[in-house]
């Protein structure tokens, strides 16, 4: 059935719909996505982001009960899951498969713009894989739901010259940078772009309207966003926690251009060769417009020294379409006996998601639930003991904050690792100087009655010798190992 599927697709592609190609992206998200949805927290930040969204449910603005280093935007989509469905991970991970199919459907469009249905289709199916696989990708993470709207923005500047166009972008695009501020950089980038290329067209001042209409239409969603907080006269907060917190952060988190620097290289060495070897068109407006997207995001990544697994979704969705019209050219991929073999790929592909297919039906048989993991685990077996709620510290798995309708001890520790994070304190007026100032302050004063760690792991990253030393310290001197569930150590207070 499944190669019926793929035979049917490429012997068809001329006639596909959209509705059909995004029908297909779905069921193929969904499908790879599906066991993640009982995962009790696939990243860390996908964790901050629901207790961030829950706070907001709740009453408290972004950064006024809680705190973390990101845009409004991304709060408030957890926020209208969490309003609308309640506490529920198969909602959060359900609308994670709705943005991936979403972002590599406009893949799909800007593909069969460039070129054709076909590699725009090839393109996209690329896009949903990429998305979803490799490391903690399954979750729903800020660059995700950036995508979401950058990628829909794109493909208005590379199909339509209007100025309707440019400002349909703009608010998509103002939506992007409140959800990832990072990506203002590939937008410049993008935006000098168009204007030079009116320039080159002798349509300066057309550009210029466009541009106009394009940045006035960012800014109105900046400005939606601060909207809430200049009525409740907490502007400040607004701009010390979206504006001021990251660019320190940015400064303070600069690693070595060495790190990002092979990987940038590799990518300039593949549009050179493409260039050198007139494989890709450079003169045609949407190659230009895709590679000059693909130069914002090194700019992007040298800027803030570090590529990762997530940090690549923003690579992702653009790449891929240039990578398939190279691959297109090749000989091998140009074989029809290629599609006899292209099922089994597509099924062996996402070995992450059969593995954990596998994890949820052994835990639906030993403990009669699908959900598993121990920020479930952790929560339960604490109610079940009834043991100190509103007292807790979660150093790991603190999604278990959800679980048990509690809050973190203070602000700081929202994201565990913001405890250590002393340089970002003055934007949210914590009382506290530095971040071993803190630790003490939440273990000696606060003095939680509950603690979770994660086994065989320090509490917080290797170069904090000084926090891990006293954390293990105080543990030891003071606290009870009750009992282990998992990888979660759960302490008991001694006093």
């Amino acid at each position: 059935m499944f190669q019926r599927l793929i035979h049917s697709l490429v012997n068809n592609f001329d006639s596909l719909k959209n509705r059909t190609v995004f029908a297909v992206l779905f069921l193929i998200s969904f499908i790879i996505r599906l066991p993640f949805f009982f995962r009790d927290y696939i990243d860390r930040d996908e964790s901050t982001f629901i207790l961030m969204g829950q706070s907001w449910v709740d009453g408290h603005l972004p950064y006024t009960e809680l705190w973390d280093l990101k845009p409004p935007i991304i709060f408030l989509f957890f926020a209208a899951i969490i309003y609308s469905f309640g506490k529920s991970f198969l909602a959060v991970r359900f609308f994670g498969v709705v943005i991936v199919a979403l972002t590599a459907f406009f893949t799909y469009k800007i593909g069969k713009t460039a070129q054709s249905k076909k590699i725009g289709l090839w393109s996209a199916v690329g896009c949903v894989l990429l998305l979803s696989l490799f490391g903690s990708l399954q979750g729903v993470m800020s660059e995700h739901i950036c995508m979401l709207f950058f990628v829909p923005a794109l493909y208005l500047l590379v199909r339509y010259k209007k100025l309707w166009a440019y400002c349909c972008a703009g608010l998509l695009f103002g939506l992007a940078v409140m959800s990832k501020l990072n990506i203002a950089y590939v937008i410049l980038v993008v935006g000098l772009y168009l204007l030079y290329q009116h320039y080159t067209e002798k349509k300066f001042w057309t550009g210029v309207g466009h541009l106009v209409g394009m940045g006035s239409s960012l800014l109105f969603v900046i400005l939606l966003t601060l909207l809430p907080y200049y009525l409740q006269g907490q502007t400040e907060i607004w701009w010390n926690s979206v504006v001021m917190a990251p660019i320190e952060y940015s400064a303070s988190q600069q690693n070595p251009i060495y790190k990002t620097a092979p990987f940038c290289l590799i990518i300039l060495a593949f549009l050179f060769f493409t260039w050198k070897k007139k494989v890709l068109n450079f003169n045609d407006g949407t190659v230009a417009i895709l590679i000059v997207t693909i130069i914002g995001i090194i700019l992007m990544f040298l800027l803030g020294g570090r590529v990762n697994g997530h940090y690549l979704i923003q690579f992702h969705p653009i790449f891929i379409v240039l990578f398939a019209m190279v691959a297109s050219q090749i000989e091998l991929f140009q074989s029809k006996k290629l599609l006899h073999y292209l099922p089994v790929i597509l099924l062996l592909l996402p070995i992450e998601s059969h593995l954990e297919y596998a994890n949820i039906i052994n835990n639906r048989w030993k403990k009669g639930t699908f959900y598993n993991g121990e920020g479930i685990d952790v929560p339960n077996y604490i109610l079940e003991k009834d043991l100190e709620t509103e007292n807790i510290l979660f150093l790991e798995y603190h999604i278990g904050y959800w679980m048990l309708e509690a809050t973190p001890p203070t602000v700081a520790a929202t994201h565990p690792s913001n405890i250590l994070r002393e340089a970002l304190f003055p934007f949210y007026e914590n009382p506290r100087k530095t971040g071993l100032e803190e630790l003490r302050y939440i273990m000696e004063t606060i003095k939680p009655q509950t603690v979770i760690t994660r086994k065989n792991r320090k509490a917080f990253d290797e170069q904090y010798e000084v926090a891990n030393t006293y954390i293990e310290s105080y543990l030891k001197d003071l606290y009870k190992l009750d009992t282990i569930i998992g990888n979660a150590n759960v302490h008991q207070r001694l006093e």
